[in-house]
């Protein structure tokens, strides 16, 4: 089981990238800022109820951390989430690359879809950006994907707040808000977007710590102390829409 759950968290990092992404690098100039924000939201929405009954449908770093400081997930199994996510980025990454290089097709961002600052907000302003962003996501996924809230809506939800984020986010830095998807095209564009990595690695942890600092003051009652075994099974069935009465007849 392990391993599946790993391979669904590289696959899902692997569509994320390269569809969502590759949206922005394949016809920017035609679908702009508005329709990369909803590939980035309909693929992971579809992601959330294709791969979440069986991994949870994390894809990205920044959620895996919340979830393991929300003691949602085992240190082992975060560490697993992450080295798959990272992974299935970066391969991800390297399609869109060779097909920019020898496939014949135009990148219509200049840059294969990497984030950055510079343009229209300087270093210290992207920093909170992006952290303001990425906590936003992770607390929309803690809150939920609680064993209080209405089952079967998680990824709705999910979805629609990551597009939010990057109709907000894409003028300022690209939108990382996702450490994975940051590596990827950044290992294969090199230049600037390899320097100004790290603030789109730190940025987002940094933005899961303060989501989880935010949750305990906003998360329904229900949601309060949960037993660890009993909230990883909601966390997946609540993505994934299973009704609560069927999970608990299959343990």
């Amino acid at each position: 089981m392990p391993a599946r759950k790993y391979a669904a968290e590289a696959v899902g990092t692997f569509i994320l990238v390269f569809f969502a992404v590759g949206s922005a690098v394949f016809g920017f100039q035609v679908i702009g800022a508005v329709g990369v924000a909803l590939a980035f939201g309909l693929v992971l929405l579809a992601l959330a109820y294709a791969i979440g009954p069986l991994s949870g449908c994390n894809i990205n770093p920044a959620v895996t951390l919340g979830l393991l400081l929300a003691r949602r997930i085992s240190p082992r199994e975060a560490g697993g989430y992450w080295i798959a996510q990272v992974v299935g980025a970066v391969v991800a990454a390297a399609v869109l690359k060779a097909l920019v290089s020898w496939g014949g097709v135009k990148d219509q961002t200049g840059a294969l879809g990497t984030n950055s600052w510079g343009k229209t907000i300087n270093g210290g302003g992207a920093f909170v950006v992006e952290v303001v962003l990425t906590a936003l996501l992770v607390l929309v996924v803690l809150l939920v994907t609680g064993r209080a809230t209405a089952p079967g809506f998680a990824g709705l939800a999910i979805g629609l707040t990551l597009t939010v984020i990057h109709l907000v986010g894409i003028p300022l830095t690209g939108t990382g808000v996702n450490p994975a998807r940051s590596i990827g095209p950044a290992l294969f564009e090199g230049g600037e977007a390899l320097k100004q990595l790290w603030l789109f690695v730190v940025a987002p942890l940094v933005g899961a710590v303060l989501a989880f600092a935010v949750w305990p003051l906003v998360r329904a009652d229900g949601d309060a102390d949960p037993e660890r075994a009993e909230s990883v099974q909601a966390t997946r069935d609540a993505v994934a829409g299973v009704p609560r009465n069927r999970s608990a007849a299959s343990n």
